[in-house]
């Protein structure tokens, strides 16, 4: 009998769920059968489908998160900060692929589910990140660029690599997600990145 309590046994099949399925297409009969328990257990634990939707949203922002706070308790700045908030958002996605096909389904929503606007949950950590970025240009350390759009790229070059790794396994002819495909692509990105931000050498007549 496992020992994880059946709370946490129910947030990570239902992760799965949703993921696979859908929100639409996930019922409280499906987390249940997956879990092993009956409905009436469940509904011990959580009192609709949507609360546990709202629950997994939550903890996978939390973990994201406390992943980049803890990278920004580190007295870094300049290509330094940039690298290492890069491989946590990285690691987060290589380790969460759940959430990544759940995020990418609620990026395709309109409104999301139960009113949950993903885009104005992570707005506070975009304007971090746009504040940041202009600062670093206009002390000359980066290369001028449109701060918010590069940030958008940034999160665009992070996201998709993980939510279409389907169509890459048909694109590349190889498992996008194997240990060295993903060593190779952050080391991509890190290369791509600090040569788009690096300034550009001035000429001297």
């Amino acid at each position: 009998m496992s020992s994880t309590p059946t709370r946490d046994l129910i947030l990570r099949e239902a992760r799965l769920c949703f993921a696979n399925q859908g929100y639409e297409g996930t019922s409280l009969n499906d987390i249940a059968a997956g879990v092993g328990i009956r409905r009436p257990s469940l509904m011990h634990h959580f009192a609709s489908k949507e609360a546990i939707y709202q629950q997994v949203l939550e903890d996978a922002l939390c973990d994201w998160s406390l992943r980049i706070n803890e990278v920004r308790s580190v007295p870094l700045d300049g290509w330094a900060l940039v690298d290492s908030v890069l491989e946590a958002s990285f690691d987060f996605f290589r380790s969460n692929p759940e959430i990544v096909s759940i995020v990418r389904r609620e990026a395709l929503s309109e409104k999301g589910h139960l009113g949950f606007d993903l885009g104005v949950a992570l707005r506070p950590y975009f304007t971090q990140s746009v504040t940041f970025f202009e600062r670093e240009m206009k002390a000359g350390r980066f290369r001028q660029h449109d701060a918010e759009n590069l940030v958008v790229t940034g999160y665009g070059a992070l996201l998709t690599y993980f939510s279409d790794h389907w169509m890459l396994t048909g694109l590349l002819d190889h498992d996008p997600l194997s240990p060295e495909a993903l060593e190779a692509r952050l080391g991509h990105l890190r290369a791509f990145v600090r040569a788009a931000l690096e300034p550009l050498a001035t000429s001297q007549g």
